[in-house]
């Protein structure tokens, strides 16, 4: 269904969205099973694909407090993204239902501006990326986003992992290659916790800021631990001219096999590549067991 379809030249400042959650099992997972994609101007490939809970920092299809200057959620499912996307002629954004049950209740609210100038030639189009391994493979960088041809910036990360071994996952480092970097990233961290601007480790439990928080956090040696983690590069644009690829090691140099998905924000000059195809809806799935409900799969 199209959720929004204007003339331009114009902005999206806002975008409120809510949706029914019913208490069947299969029900839980509506956030992971909608698909939210934006498309501008006439192209016929999306420039955002997602589903709909990732996009608003919310995994395993399971709704969380998130309280960032981008994004912000009310546990009562207020989805609200703050994000501002330009486009010259046209700005369409659609939702698609691969949910095995219809949905009763969807509410939503776009909130933009139009110009009765053009906007400028150089300006930078919003963009956002959903993927997952359900099993890291060892002594391989997870890839939080690939194959981005142009000049741009990037400015978000949004991870949802599980950790399905028992001990310390958080040393990984999160390398930014840009501009044609091969063996060595210009951009290279010195953990996971310190890329979320954390320090020592996360703390259990959840805390929030502007631009980065744990919105689900468990205990740092826990196996089985769920963790949702945002971090906005807002005030620190990665800045790129011809390309960038981000990537983050997971446990010691890639030492642990865990479940990590991510959605990457960036803004780029048009034409983008085409995006990777999105996993199907079983793929998507979130893990479960017993002891937590029927809230993980």
């Amino acid at each position: 269904v199209t959720l929004a379809e204007m003339e331009g030249p114009g902005e999206i400042n806002h975008i409120w969205i809510t949706v029914d959650n019913k208490t069947t099992e299969a029900d839980c997972f509506v956030l992971r099973d909608l698909v939210l994609r934006m498309y501008w101007d006439d192209e016929e490939e999306p420039s955002v694909e997602s589903p709909l809970g990732d996009f608003f920092c919310c995994g395993f299809g399971r709704e969380c407090n998130v309280n960032s200057m981008p994004i912000a959620v009310v546990p009562s499912r207020g989805l609200n993204c703050y994000f501002q996307m330009p486009f010259r002629k046209k700005a369409r954004i659609t939702l698609e239902n691969q949910h095995v049950n219809p949905i009763p209740a969807f509410f939503y609210q776009v909130d933009y501006c139009l110009y009765d100038e053009g906007l400028p030639e150089d300006i930078a189009y919003f963009h956002a990326q959903w993927r997952r391994e359900k099993i890291t493979q060892l002594q391989k960088d997870y890839v939080i986003l690939d194959n981005v041809k142009g000049k741009g910036h990037y400015v978000g990360t949004y991870m949802a992992l599980t950790t399905l071994e028992r001990y310390w996952w958080g040393e990984g480092e999160v390398k930014f290659y840009i501009d044609g970097d091969e063996e060595y990233p210009t951009i290279c961290g010195t953990g996971t916790e310190d890329y979320f601007c954390a320090a020592w480790g996360f703390p259990s439990g959840e805390y929030d800021a502007p631009y980065h928080g744990i919105s689900l956090g468990s205990d740092p040696q826990e196996h089985f631990g769920k963790w949702s983690l945002y971090r906005f590069h807002i005030e620190d644009p990665v800045h790129f001219d011809k390309s960038i690829r981000v990537t983050i090691e997971h446990g010691h140099a890639n030492d642990q096999g865990n479940d990590y998905s991510s959605v990457a924000y960036w803004y780029q000059i048009e034409p983008h590549a085409p995006l990777p195809d999105l996993p199907k809806v079983e793929k998507r799935l979130a893990r479960r067991w017993p002891e937590h409900g029927l809230w993980w799969r």
